[in-house]
């Protein structure tokens, strides 16, 4: 394997921690202590903080309106994502952006993004900065199986292969686009099926296997570094709870929904550490009480945090 102990450990406690705090934050709309909409990932946590963890420093991520988990993996302060999310000043839109905008541009998070498919068209242009100004970083753009029959996913894909942008279009496949099946809206089996058109490489990897994720995800970025992207790599993934808070998951089964509970990749990432002897079973239960913590401060930061003042209502609308 290419992923160390230390990065194996660290990527546990970040899945564990995007478990958490987004069960946190359902129970927080569900007692209305958190306004607006959100859309948890909650089953996603390999598939998103492995993809993340396996870039390098500098490098850039876009996400979907399910982004908590990405961000999560990318080592975001999660004070300031609770406060965010609780729509108080010190979030990172300022209480401003909520769940679908989470964004850190500094630590190269370019921001969740509430329009489907909307990081397609985004992450080329970010991707042809990184080209132009020969910085060697490349861009990482999560979408979803819906956003791939979006008009966006032919034309960012399409120009960045014309271009050779160092791009991963990274597909978080969770079988449903809102409420409507794959296999409903799509004539070919993957989404990654499309990248021969496009003449570009693509990649196919369980998403409830962090380590696999982690290693193609690696693999894919040294193929943009070496000028030869873009590249698509889709994750087959599913998440727990619905499309979002408001939706009764009348179209699947509660079989369904149980089979891939028994899959979890979070424990599937757990078992492994035991295996390997990273970590005894005591010292897993110090980590996870840890993430307890981290999430029960980051819930009393963002609680004791102050509402944003009516006179900047107008700020950060309009460019200076």
């Amino acid at each position: 394997m290419s992923i160390s102990k230390e990065t194996m450990l660290e990527m546990y406690k970040r899945m564990d921690q995007a478990r958490k705090f987004e069960e946190k934050v359902c129970y927080f709309f569900s007692k209305k202590m958190i306004h607006g909409t959100t859309h948890l990932s909650i089953g996603q946590e390999a598939s998103g903080v492995a993809a993340v963890m396996a870039l390098e420093e500098g490098d850039l991520v876009s996400m979907t309106h399910r982004g908590h988990a990405l961000s999560i993996g990318m080592g975001i302060d999660l004070n300031k994502m609770m406060a965010e999310l609780m729509g108080k000043v010190t979030g990172y839109c300022k209480g401003k952006g909520g769940s679908m905008h989470i964004a850190d541009i500094e630590s190269g998070n370019l921001g969740s993004n509430g329009v489907v498919g909307g990081g397609l068209t985004l992450a080329p242009g970010a991707a042809l900065t990184q080209k132009y100004k020969k910085t060697g970083k490349i861009v990482l753009c999560s979408f979803g199986d819906g956003a791939s029959n979006e008009g966006a996913f032919h034309e960012g894909v399409n120009l960045s292969s014309v271009w050779k942008l160092p791009v991963i279009f990274y597909c978080e496949n969770n079988l449903y686009g809102m409420s409507t099946a794959q296999s409903k809206v799509m004539n070919v089996e993957n989404v990654a099926d499309r990248a021969s058109s496009y003449g570009i490489q693509s990649f196919i990897v369980d998403g409830y296997d962090a380590v696999a994720v982690y290693e193609t995800v690696q693999k894919a970025a040294e193929i943009c570094r070496n000028g030869e992207g873009p590249v698509i790599v889709e994750a087959k993934t599913y998440r727990w709870s619905g499309h979002s808070k408001s939706d009764k998951n009348v179209y699947r089964t509660e079989d369904e929904i149980d089979l891939w509970k028994e899959k979890d990749g979070l424990k599937k990432l757990r078992d492994k550490i035991l295996e390997l002897g990273y970590a005894t079973e005591e010292e897993l239960q110090v980590l996870e009480t840890q993430v307890d913590k981290d999430i029960e401060d980051a819930v009393e930061f963002a609680k004791n945090s102050p509402e944003p003042s009516l006179d900047t209502l107008e700020e950060d609308v309009y460019a200076d």
